[in-house]
């Protein structure tokens, strides 16, 4: 359902509202090698994120990529859509392009509901509530 960028952005932001509290800005490195992802896609991944106001970035000597506390409370559906686009909970499970409940695929009605619950989970947890856990050693981003 979400494309590898997209996990990789949600990944990338959870880190870096972990580091929210001590107010650091973060490279494109050092994010990229925290969750084991190539630096080209991390790098054009957080300007999509800064672009859609989901992060923002400072430039200069003490630049890097960061969050803010509003920020760090918006839910995640935020990233999903500044990454791949409104229209992924509407996608087909089998990717047709004319499913529908007039129109349905094999596995439509199925799909929908499963669709539908994650989208509820994407707007209801919010980015702190995915960093909390990861900052505790209770949850992991790599592995």
């Amino acid at each position: 359902m979400l494309s590898l960028t997209c996990k990789t952005a949600i990944k990338a932001v959870i880190y870096l509202a972990s580091k929210f509290d001590t107010g650091e800005k973060n490279g494109i490195k050092e994010i990229a090698e925290f969750i084991d992802a190539s630096e080209h896609t991390v790098g054009k991944m957080l300007q999509s994120l800064v672009k859609g106001e989901v992060i923002n970035s400072a430039k200069g000597p003490n630049g890097g990529f960061y969050i803010t506390a509003k920020q760090k409370n918006q839910p995640i559906i935020k990233i999903i859509e500044a990454i791949d686009g409104k229209e992924v909970f509407k996608q087909c499970g089998l990717g047709l392009s004319k499913c529908s409940a007039s129109h349905p695929c094999p596995i439509h009605n199925d799909y929908k509901v499963v669709r539908d619950s994650f989208e509820k989970l994407c707007r209801d947890k919010k980015m702190s509530d995915l960093c909390e856990p990861v900052t505790n050693g209770l949850t992991y981003l790599t592995g």
